[in-house]
């Protein structure tokens, strides 16, 4: 019996703004748990479980399929949440492909595509990105399984859900005519990849039977990935390949050549090499001439897909009640219709509202009409322009040794609870411009401050002088919870000078 080769890679460097205040580029929508026990992350790895549990094809070709450890490519700044999380689902380790810069999508499935061609024998990519809900597992595995039948023949697989309304949020994807090899419930060929369109034409689209919303899911070969980028977009090819050659592993990561990837075009999966296949369309004949040929096919997905891209997603991922209203947290409303209130840290209470959405988090808050839900991210872009921390990370700041959380903050002196791992330590370092004390509330802690080496045990204190080299452990097996009371003339977290880090950060904060 063959054994065909399965590699999830899975796509986990999006930044989530629309759903800003709870997703920030430090934190975004793929580590939040927005439906049931897992993050969008972890339900995205553990997606293709299963897949493999019967045999593929017919009884008289066969062929078993094997699961792969999932490739997830992610920037470096977010490699020790991954873990964490591919930790809290018994999935670690697994490869990880950390991207130096934002290169979208299509040098992204690149990278993964030769690591995986250098790792086996050209397995069949399965590109997911982190941050979707499918809800029906077993109606996306029949979608995965007619997918297969393609993705063995040099046709590169994309999944069309099924509109359900004439949606002016998506790409859509026009079909072609029915794929003969494939059973009345398979794909068919790609006409088109249509832009975001206007409510009058999205409704046509619906009407039409032929458009389905592009989902971003895609299969192929990794030789066949790699055949289309070498002629559709070979300068990207080429700076992917400069890359991945130079670059070095790193315990579970693998880190490309940055200079090499800085010189990397950007282009989405999309742009660089769908649309350019359904300008040489081959169907089901071999092209003959120098295009490669490589088809663009699309199997129909009825699964409960969402990308979850806007606040209203998470209306319809939740339970509404009689007024259809989805209430989340510490609320109260009275007279409210159609709308969201969503408290993650303090009480929202609504009265006499309709379709308004309200998001509060312990350093925000967000109140909108649902009618702009995709202008969040001007908010977004303004406190990146005024130099503001909310854009960008939460009060609670996650360190591959565990988080810190603002607490207060004055003229000269700020205040932070900091929770640390068993058998973590942050690095050892020293401060140019503060002074620090501390005060453990559980745990036992390990100090060493300057030539010293002692523990502190709860409600005992220590103090760090200006200029003192020091560090903090967490020796025991349970997490480590003490208050820093920082004071000076400058609290910016760049003022750190790291002589020994473990998790291998750079000196310099």
């Amino acid at each position: 019996m063959e054994t065909l080769e399965i590699c999830p890679v899975i796509l986990a460097g999006g930044s989530g703004t629309r759903l800003w205040p709870l997703s920030r580029a430090g934190y975004p929508k793929q580590l939040l748990r927005l439906k049931g026990d897992h993050s969008l992350l972890q339900d995205t790895v553990i997606r293709l479980d299963g897949l493999a549990d019967k045999a593929f094809g017919p009884a008289e070709e066969s062929t078993q399929l094997s699961i792969a450890d999932p490739l997830v490519v992610c920037s470096e700044e977010l490699r020790f949440l991954i873990i964490d999380q591919l930790e809290g689902i018994g999935r670690g380790p697994c490869r990880i492909l950390l991207e130096p810069v934002s290169r979208n999508t299509a040098p992204a499935l690149t990278l993964a595509a030769l690591t995986a061609s250098r790792h086996a024998r050209d397995p069949i990519l399965v590109v997911m990105p982190a941050d979707h809900v499918i809800e029906d597992i077993p109606r996306f595995h029949e979608s995965v399984r007619a997918g297969i039948i393609l993705a063995r023949k040099d046709t590169i697989v994309t999944f069309g859900v099924l509109p359900s309304s004439a949606e002016t949020g998506y790409g859509y994807i026009r079909r072609r005519e029915r794929i003969a090899r494939l059973d009345s419930e398979g794909g068919f060929w790609i006409d088109a990849f249509v832009e975001k369109p206007d409510q009058m034409t999205a409704e046509s689209y619906l009407a039409s039977g032929d458009y389905y919303w592009n989902s971003g899911l895609f299969m192929m070969k990794a030789s066949t990935w790699l055949k289309a980028m070498s002629y559709y977009q070979p300068r990207i090819l080429e700076a992917c390949e400069k890359a991945w050659d130079r670059g070095r592993a790193d315990e579970m990561f693998y880190r490309v050549d940055r200079s090499a990837f800085e010189a990397c075009p950007s282009d989405s999966i999309d742009y660089a090499v769908m649309e350019r296949l359904t300008e040489s369309y081959v169907g089901e004949q071999t092209n003959g001439g120098e295009k490669p040929a490589i088809a663009a096919a699309v199997i129909p997905l009825d699964a409960g897909w969402s990308d979850v891209g806007a606040w209203p997603a998470i209306m319809q991922l939740g339970a509404p009640d009689g007024n259809g209203n989805v209430l989340v947290g510490d609320v109260y409303g009275h007279e409210i219709h159609n709308s969201l209130l969503f408290a993650e840290h303090r009480l929202i209470a609504a009265l006499g509202l309709d379709d308004i959405i309200a998001v509060a988090t312990a350093d925000a808050v967000l109140v909108a009409h649902k009618s702009h839900s995709q202008d969040v991210k001007r908010v977004v872009n303004w406190l990146k322009e005024a130099g503001r921390q909310e854009g960008n990370a939460h009060r609670r700041v996650y360190r591959p040794w565990g988080y810190y959380e603002g607490l207060d903050t004055g003229d000269r002196f700020q205040v932070k609870r900091l929770s640390v791992k068993p058998g973590a330590a942050l690095s050892m370092q020293m401060h140019h411009h503060r002074a620090e004390h501390w005060v453990v509330v559980r745990g036992t802690a390990k100090v060493t401050r300057g030539d010293e080496v002692f523990l502190l045990t709860e409600n005992q204190s220590t103090y760090i002088p200006v200029g003192t080299k020091h560090r903090l452990e967490n020796p025991g097996k349970l997490p480590l919870e003490l208050i820093e009371v920082q004071s000076g003339s400058y609290l910016g977290e760049d003022d750190i000078l790291r002589f020994e880090d473990r998790y291998h950060r750079s000196a310099e904060a």
